[in-house]
This record gives structure tokens, sequence and C-alpha cells, in this order.
């Protein structure tokens, strides 16, 4: 029920929208609900051909009108020669955004507010686009809150769905739109002619309304059509619209129907369904897997009927086959660009395809007569089906197109169909439709997947854009950016505007009266460095320690006070919440702040004053501590050391002064404090490290060389973990609830069966797993005095083991699922970066209102609000380091480009054709197939149950897991993905 009522009192006419809900309470009353709607005339068309609106648009409290957004003369086409506004309605952002985005076209778009909040609620990394669109000064998109308008206001009838009444309101806007403009015009006098106002939608209902009500409105391809760049833009219309007309109905459906979803969650409550995140394995892409709660093991997926359209990183449903069905996990490496070459995408999806082609027949054959071992890799695993998809984690996806399904005619603009190779080898073969497929050859290009229809053997994408030629820096670092959805487009003017007006004079007030010294800590006395690696601006961390009266010490951790200058909710902090991270490449850094607050104001700089948040302790020689204390301060550090020149300063005798007896009493305690988490338990694992060397001008690697960590690497850590540790503590007290903190789950037992295993058949170790601590000391154990290496190898291997650490909200989890795993810590967080962690700012905003600095902020009391924030930082921390990893990974292929190097490396991993090695001097890891060995292919059997692989025929050799071995290393371009890799040649085994 609702009702419009005149205000007496609102001079520019307000009315009240009251919406009437009836509901029944648990206890069965029956509850009324009235929400009432202010509907107003005041809210502009935002046109600079109006001025009726600027006249009558709202102030804010300086009495400034927000400036006017649409053009008073805008661009005009083809089909609309006087200039036009556009009106999109959901369906057409959904569909077509990335048009949008172009700077070709799309200019002058109104959005409205019944189509933004759809938008958020379909999707909302598409939201955020739409938002940044409209904070982009050149493209004038204007929000128009056509729900808080009386005229465009639309209420919902009686029996009428949301999506037909938000298709209405599109309509009505429009409409208005048009008609007000008109009358402005006229009113004003103005010889101007008045805009069309275009309505943009894919949706034929909507479309066919629209024309009926005598409204200018098309589809985006008619749109598109009409614009200069057409061809290039036409091609970034969403396949699935392209086809609506043409697709054949009659096609053969190659994969099952999904479940409905009630039969899924129904299944699903029942146990005889199960949902978890879908794998593809990164050698094998007709084996995936999902790790479900009701099996100790991962569930496997053999084959694409049973994967039935999931692409790597979707949540599914999945059903468990029966047990006569169950098989052990692939011993072969199995690669779709040589066992699917030369495949035409030009057949009609349902025409002449099979879901699987008879190559991937003939090796899923060889894989079930296998001989079964009887070790843990050889034991049957339970096998299962995809029956529906719950959540596509479809994104846009990196790739070139496969030359071999390019007409190699030129065709001018006749449309063709072309396969897309992923960077992503878990990624399928994506099918497009372009005009432009002799251009993108030899390109690195961006497209996004549409849809995955039943009858087509792949799933269909529309082109978005290329990023320039195969194998340039700039296009594979800008491909590295969007594979990982790193968010590198450079900060907003809304962002900018956040930033202290003096830029950087800015300085500490020098009078300790002024507001900014108000509940801070005079530090400036204390002997305070920082230590960091060769060539860090963003300073984030400072220290210091200093003897007390009672043979105690003082210790302090002092860091950036990032939350001074960055309030939340504000444009700087929306910003920052959506990077989530900085991501540190081989040449450059993504910031998650701009960089006047990263390198600058907020960097903990030697010699200059800063605001500081300090975590103060008193510890004894033994490293026990008496008691601990926390509080924004001011500081003026003395020193910014590498951490090879902290270390040199240390190892110095000569050098007494109290800044090195500081450091040294640091490193002393650092060892103490290091052993006592490793007797509760903590865990030194490994990752390759490697560093990059880069010319200084160009960025071009010159060098690759192993990461030498010293003890000054470990003083700072241990510091960093104690601070974190104790604010995680002192927030948790304080909002038991909300409190932002990080956990490691302790891993299920199954995840090192297949280690525990290999170290037992091969070295004749035990690694127990019922603890943290017993696996620490098990791999401590683990040690070959002939190859000081291999303890380091067991430590990468075991890493692989372990789950992910992650951001979560303390209201989420019992107590004991807070324990940090790997630290053996009951309670942690992240503190000590904020200038390059968001977790970290909203710790220091939550630690300042514990200790009643300031008021916490109100968004900062609400569970769901934080538990949000937890899911996009914990993805944007694995892509950072994915992306830190990947651009390892190219500068290394890079650096030995044109060279022959010949190295030690270790065997991780053996299969049936094939294994890989892991080459320590490079921190690289390659796979060496025998095909790679010899033509024809040398035959191998491999031994599940000793981890070895006996090839045979022309050339004759045996290869173990953790075997030393030297190969060969050179670079070349990777047919299947158009990337320079490291190709490893064995030499001598």
């Amino acid at each position: 029920m609702t009702s419009l009522k005149r205000s007496t009192t609102d001079p520019y006419a307000s009315n009240i929208s009251s919406k009437v809900f009836v509901r029944s309470t648990k206890s069965g009353k029956v509850q009324k609900i009235v929400r009432e709607l202010y509907l107003r005339q005041d809210i502009p068309c935002s046109s600079r051909l109006c001025s009726a609106c600027l006249a009558n648009a709202p102030a804010d409290a300086n009495g400034v009108v927000t400036p006017f957004i649409l053009s008073e003369n805008p661009a005009g086409t083809k089909s609309f020669p006087t200039g036009h506004y556009l009106v999109p309605d959901t369906n057409a952002l959904l569909n077509g955004l990335d048009l949008f985005e172009q700077k070709s076209g799309f200019y002058d778009v109104i959005i409205l507010q019944t189509v933004l909040e759809e938008l958020r609620n379909r999707s909302l990394p598409l939201y955020n686009r739409v938002i940044g669109l409209t904070k982009s000064e050149d493209k004038h998109f204007y929000v128009f809150f056509n729900d808080f308008r009386l005229e465009t206001y639309v209420v919902r009838e009686q029996g009428e769905t949301i999506n037909d009444r938000n298709d209405r309101a599109v309509r009505r806007a429009a409409s208005w739109y048009g008609e007000h403009l008109q009358h402005a015009l006229k009113a004003s006098k103005k010889a101007t002619q008045c805009p069309a106002i275009v309505m943009l939608s894919d949706d034929k209902e909507n479309l066919k309304k629209a024309k009926a009500e005598n409204l200018s409105a098309c589809t985006l391809s008619e749109y598109v059509s009409g614009l200069e760049d057409a061809n290039r833009l036409l091609d970034m219309i969403s396949a699935s619209r392209q086809g609506q007309e043409s697709r054949s109905t009659t096609g053969e459906q190659l994969y099952p129907d999904y479940f409905s979803l009630s039969k899924m969650m129904t299944g699903i409550r029942a146990g005889t369904l199960h949902q978890g995140i879908f794998n593809v394995s990164p050698y094998n892409y007709l084996e995936g897997s999902v790790h479900v709660p009701a099996f100790d093991k991962s569930l496997l997926i053999l084959g694409r009927e049973n994967s039935n359209r999931a692409v790597s990183g979707d949540v599914v449903v999945v059903e468990v086959l029966p047990k006569a069905q169950w098989k052990a996990p692939s011993t072969k490496i199995i690669e779709e660009d040589t066992l699917n070459k030369n495949e035409n995408a030009d057949i009609e999806e349902g025409e002449g395809e099979a879901v699987v082609t008879e190559q991937e027949r003939r090796a899923l054959q060889e894989e079930a007569k296998k001989t079964q071992g009887k070790n843990t890799e050889g034991r049957p695993q339970p096998t299962a089906r995809v029956v529906g998809v719950i959540k596509r984690n479809w994104r846009q996806y990196v790739g070139h197109v496969d030359s071999s399904s390019s007409s190699a005619a030129n065709q001018g603009r006749k449309q063709q169909t072309i396969f897309l190779i992923p960077m992503d080898k878990r990624i399928p073969k994506i099918r497009l439709r372009t005009r432009q497929a002799d251009e993108l050859l030899g390109k690195r290009v961006l497209v996004t997947i549409d849809s995955w229809d039943q009858e087509s053997r792949y799933p269909v994408g529309h082109f978005v854009r290329s990023l320039g030629d195969l194998e340039t820096k700039g296009a594979e670092t800008e491909a590295l950016l969007l594979e990982y959805d790193v968010q590198y487009r450079p900060f907003p003017k809304g962002v900018l505007d956040c930033l202290p007006e003096e830029g950087h004079d800015w300085k500490v007030p020098a009078s300790l009266d002024d507001p900014g010294w108000k509940g801070r800590r005079d530090l400036r006395e204390l002997l305070v460095c920082s230590i960091d690696p060769v060539g860090c601006q963003d300073i984030d961390d400072a220290l210091h320690a200093r003897p007390l009266p009672n043979s105690n010490f003082e210790i302090g951790v002092h860091i950036a006070d990032v939350s001074h200058f960055v309030k939340p909710n504000n444009a700087m902090d929306a910003e920052a919440s959506i990077r989530g991270t900085t991501v540190y490449l081989v040449d450059k850094r993504i910031d998650m702040l701009p960089m006047l607050l990263g390198t600058d104001l907020c960097s903990l700089k030697p010699y200059v004053e800063r605001y500081a948040f300090s975590v103060l302790w008193e510890i004894t020689k033994d490293a026990e501590i008496v008691n601990s204390s926390f509080t924004k301060s001011v500081i003026r550090s003395r020193e910014a050391f590498s951490y090879e020149q902290a270390q040199l300063r240390i190892d110095d005798k000569s050098q007494k002064d109290d800044l090195a007896q500081g450091m040294r009493t640091l490193l002393m305690l650092s060892k103490k404090l290091r052993q006592k988490r490793m007797d509760a338990g903590a865990l030194n694992l490994a990752s390759p490290e490697v560093r990059v060397q880069t010319e200084s001008e160009t960025s071009d690697p010159v060098d690759v060389k192993t990461k030498e960590l010293l003890d000054t690497n470990s003083l700072v850590e241990e510091f960093m973990l104690l601070a974190n540790i104790s604010v995680a503590g002192k927030i948790y007290e304080s909002y038991p609830q909300t409190a932002l903190l990080r956990r490691h789950p302790a891993p299920p037992k199954s995840n090192f069966e297949e280690l525990a295993n290999q170290l037992k058949v091969k070295r004749g170790f035990n690694l127990r797993t019922e603890s943290s601590k017993a696996v620490a000391d098990s791999l401590d154990i683990c040690a070959d005095p002939r190859e000081p290496f291999f303890n380091t190898l067991v430590r990468i291997m075991a890493t692989r083991c372990m789950m992910s650490a992650e951001y979560f909200c303390s209201g989420t989890q019992s107590y004991p699922e807070f324990r940090h795993y790997g630290l053996a810590s009951e309670i942690y967080t992240h503190f000590t970066s904020p200038i390059r962690r968001y977790a970290d700012l909203v710790a220091h905003r939550q630690l300042a209102g514990a200790i009643e600095y300031e008021q916490l902020d109100i968004s900062l009391h609400s569970k769901p609000k934080l538990e949000e924030v937890c899911k996009n930082i914990n993805v944007r921390h694995r892509n950072a380091q994915m992306a830190g990893r990947a651009s390892i990974e190219y500068y290394v292929g890079q650096a030995l480009k044109g060279r022959v190097v010949d190295e030690e490396g270790f065997v991780m991993k053996v299969f049936s054709n094939g294994f890989v090695v892991f080459v320590p001097r490079f921190g690289i890891e390659g796979l060496i197939r025998l095909r790679d060995l010899a033509t024809p292919e040398p035959e191998g059997v491999f031994d599940a149950e000793e981890y070895v692989l006996r090839v045979s025929g022309s050339i004759k050799l045996e290869v173990e897991l953790f075997q030393k071995v030297v190969v060969r290393i050179s670079d070349v371009k990777e047919e299947a993905t158009g990337k320079r890799k490291i190709k490893l040649e064995l030499l001598k085994s």
C-alpha cells in the first residue's frame, strides 16, 4: 500500500511516499512496517542546457552548487545527428560495460538510481566500475536519483514483478528527461536543438514497450553500429547477446543439465550433494578437484563431461560417483595444446563437436588402465561430477589468439570465429567472434567469458581490448596486472582531493598545543631507526631499544600513523579498501595509497618528525614481557638502514654509540623471541626467494640472485610479529565481535600424506603431523649432510601442504579457531604495514578506539561490513602475491633471454611421462617431458610406490624423487600461452 502526501513545510514541494509492508513474526503476530520516501522536485537533471534546474539546485553548506555534468553540446551519431544523452538499463550495463569505458564513444550517460542499485545487487565488481566512471571528468556520467524525484518515481503495481517495475522506471525517467529538456530549452529561448534521450537495452520486451511509448530506444549492437569505431566496438558486445537471434536451438546437447537450485540446496542439506570450489590441476587439464568438509581428501573430477562447464574458481555443487568409479589421481601430464591442436573454431556449436575428443578419450583410457600402486598416490580417491554452479568466477582473461584458428587470408571486416588461448592454463580455450582477427594475431588480448551453453564444447566470450604485442614489457606487465585483477589505474581526482593541502610541505606541528598533538606522546628523543630492503621508500616501521634502570629494556615498535591521513568512508579510504594492498612487481610498485602519503608524509624517513602509532614493551634480558602499552606518538628516526647496512653496523665492534648498542639489544632479544616461538611449535617454512637485478634506467633485467637472509631480517620480523600479536589481543579485548584478525587454519592430516610417504620411502624420515610443533621438529630432522639444500626443498614442499592464512572478523569464529598455525600464536592480526595493507589500517582504527584516542567509526562496529572487507582483502592479498611471483618469473625469463646456463636442480615431482625440476639458483621450477628428451617420445614406466620413472627406448635413464640433476636452462616462447618461459633440458641425472 503506497500513498503520496503533499508536504506543507518544504518550499521545494517535497512529497512523502509511504510504503506499508505486512509480515508475520516468529510468534505468529502480524507486524505492520511503514517506510517513507521523501519525493522532491529539486533533484537536478544536471544538463548544462537547463537553466531552470541550475537555479533550483540544492547547494552545500557553503552555498556552492555541484557543477552540472551533462554536456551543453553532446556528441552526435549517424542515428542522432543533433546530439544525444544515453540512458542504459541494467541489462545494457551487465552486457556491455566494457563499451561504456571506451574513449571512442559512450559519453553523456545518465545512470539511474534504479539501475545502479539493481547492478549493485547483481554484480559488485561491475557496480564499482560504474562508480569509477561517474568520477571520470571527461566521460560525463551522471547518477540521477530517479526514485527520489516526484515526476520519475514509479510505484510497483499489484502483480508486477520487480524487474518489470524497474524497466518501467527506466522508461519513465527517459521520457521525463526528453520532456523536461524540451520545456527548459523552450523557456530559455535557446536556439539549441534538444538532444535525443536514447534508452539502451538488450531486453526485447523493454525495447518493445519503449518504442510503443515513442521513446528513442535501441540495442547495444544497433547503437554501436552508428559509431565511427563500430567494427572494433561490435566485437566487444557480449557474445551471448550477439548470438541470440541466430543461435541454433536444435544443436546436440554435449553436457548434462544442471540441477535446479532447490534440488541442489535440498541435496546439500541432506548430505547427498556437496558444495566447494572447483580447481583444475596445473599438470592435467582433464583433472579437477573440489575440497568438501565431508571427505578428508579432495573429490576428483575427471574429464570434460564430469566437470560440466565448470571453470577453475567456480563455486560448484557435486555428486559423488559410486565407489566402483573412484580412481587414483593422475600420474600423467596432459596438456590441451598438445592434445587438441588445430581445432576448428568455426564449427557451429553442437554441429560436429564432441564433448570429449578422440585424443582425450585415449588419454583418459590410458589413465584408467594404469597399474594401481599401494602408496597414497596410487590409492583410489572419491570421484564426483558437477551437477550445478552456484557462483561463476568468470572475470576478464588475458591470452592470445590461436593462429591456427584464424583464417590466413585477410577477409577485410568479415566476422570470423577464433580461439583465444588464456595465459592461465587451467582456463579452457574461449571462442570469440571478431571482425579484426588478423590485427589480433601476435597480440596480448583481453577478453570476457559471456556464456557456456550445453551445445558448445568451449565457453563463448567477447573481445575487450588489445594490450600490445606479445613479449613486449608493457603488454606483458599489463597482462599480469589484469590477470590477477590488480587495480592499477591512476588515483582519481576525488582521492587526490583528500590529501593534505600543504602537499610535500606538510610538517608535524611545531607547537605542542596544536590539535595534531592531542593524545600523542612526544618520543622524538628516542634513538629510533628503520631497517628495510635496499631502496625502500614506503617505510612503515621503525624500532628502538634502550636499557632501563632495573636492568630490563624498553623496546618500541613505531608504525606509520596512516589513519591520521586516511579517514573512514572518504574517497581515499574507499579506494584503499578496494585496492586492499600495495603490489610489488620487479620493476614497479602499484600503490594502495597515493605516493605523497606512501613515500613521504607517512613514510618514517630519517631526520624528519613523523606521526606514528607506537607499541612499547618492558622486556627482560630473557625476552619475557613485563608489560606493554600503546600510544599515538611523534618520532624522529635517526637512520634508515638497509638489512645489509644494519648488519654491518651491528657487527662492527668499533661502533659503540647508543644507536648501535640499541640495535645489538634488539638482535639479542629477537633471537630469544624466535627461539620461544620455535619451542612453541612455530614453523620455519621456505619459498623460492630470488631477486632480479635490473638496469637502473631501463629496468631491463641484468642478473638473478638468490636472496640472502641476514640476522637483521629476522630481527625486524620478530618484533613485527610481537607487535601484531600484542595489538591483536588489545583490539579483541575491546571489540570481541568485530576485531579484524588473521588466522592460519591447521591443515587436514591428509594434506601431508603424500609428502610424508615420499620422505619415508625415499629417505626414511618420519614426518609427524599431529601438531605444528611435531611438523616443525620433523622438518628439522629431514636433512641430508651431503646436500645442504635438501632441507630447504622439503620445507618448500611442506609449505604447499599448508592452508592459506586469512583475515577474519572475530565474531565469525570461536576463539580456538583464531589460532595462527604457522606462527603457533593463539591470536594474531596485521598492524605493522598500514601504508601497504588495508587490514593494518583497520587495525589502527580499532586500536585507536581501544585506547580511547578517538571514537571508533560506526562502520567498524558492523560485523557484515567487516566480513565484506575481509573477503575483499583476502582476495587482493592472494592476487598481489601471485602477481609478484608472475613478475619475477617473467623477468627471470627476460634475464636469461638468449643465454644458455647449466645449473644443478632437484626433482620435486615425478609423472609417468615427465618430471618437475626445481632450480635453487633461479628459484624456478620447470617441467621436463619425455617428449622433450627424444623423438619419438621414449617409453616411460612410473613406479608409483618408489617414485621412480624408468625410461627405455632410444634413451635409457631412471629419474627419482629428490634426485639431484644437472639441467641446461634456456628461454623459449611457449606456444600454449604465448609467454616466454624457461626451458629445462636434462644433462646429467
